[in-house]
């Protein structure tokens, strides 16, 4: 490991500097998910930093996820998961969460549903099938006062055709856009007459295009739900 964790420069920090060099190690594989890394001491001696500069980096490397630190045990290369990077994402939508943002999640959106929607009607289970089933049978039997379970739903229905694609890169992608649906739903439709017969019936026409595997149609309707969803919130956002 001498090539890793070789003696440090000067030229930026030390903490960064340690960072990147062990962030460097784990995206080129030379420390793989589960490896050991040497103790506090032997590091401070390869890198021939100060103990203050390696815990900083190593806080800023268990903040990222990249590292684990186990009491005891010492610390180790950690297993990035899906969940991690939607919760990041997740947590960045929150915190940027304005009319702009609402204006570039609807433009995101009318560019890749309706393809995933031809994807979802292409490789969809028969589970798959069922949960979103149940989603339009939910979203007609909600009461139409009860905007939050209504956008919950809704929220559920398109992330459950994420899902239907089969394709882990999709829903990363789109997850934390969906998990906006309810917070933007609420800012908007709730004052929006005649919009739950409309949000039904384009819903279920989507059900049934992916039920029925026909891409075309799904991606047709996909089309059209957005558009409308573009139009409804292009006219609050002149308000």
């Amino acid at each position: 490991m001498d090539e890793i964790f070789g003696k440090i420069g000067t030229a930026q920090t030390l903490s960064q500097k340690i960072e990147r060099r062990i962030e460097e190690a784990i995206r080129q594989k030379k420390l793989l998910v589960g490896t050991k890394l040497p103790s506090e001491r032997e590091l401070c001696e390869m890198f021939a930093v100060s103990r203050t500069a390696l815990r900083e980096a190593l806080r800023r490397l268990s903040a990222r996820g990249l590292i684990q630190i186990k009491k005891g045990s010492g610390m180790f290369v950690s297993e990035l998961k899906m969940e991690d990077a939607v919760e990041s994402l997740n947590l960045y939508y929150d915190l940027s969460f304005d009319s702009n943002l609402i204006s570039q999640i609807i433009e995101v959106r009318r560019v890749f549903e309706p393809e995933i929607a031809r994807m979802a009607a292409r490789n969809r289970s028969e589970q798959d099938v069922e949960l979103l089933h149940r989603n339009i049978n939910a979203l007609a039997d909600c009461n139409p006062d009860n905007t939050q379970m209504e956008a919950d739903i809704i929220n559920k229905f398109h992330l459950n055709v994420a899902k239907s694609t089969g394709n882990p890169i999709v829903i990363i992608s789109m997850e934390p856009i969906y998990s906006l649906l309810p917070r933007m739903r609420n800012l908007i439709y709730a004052n929006v007459d005649g919009e739950k017969d409309f949000t039904i019936k384009a819903h279920r026409a989507i059900f049934e295009a992916i039920r029925d595997k026909d891409g075309d149609r799904a991606y047709k309707e996909m089309v059209e739900q957005i558009n409308r969803t573009l139009e409804v919130y292009t006219q609050y956002l002149k308000k």
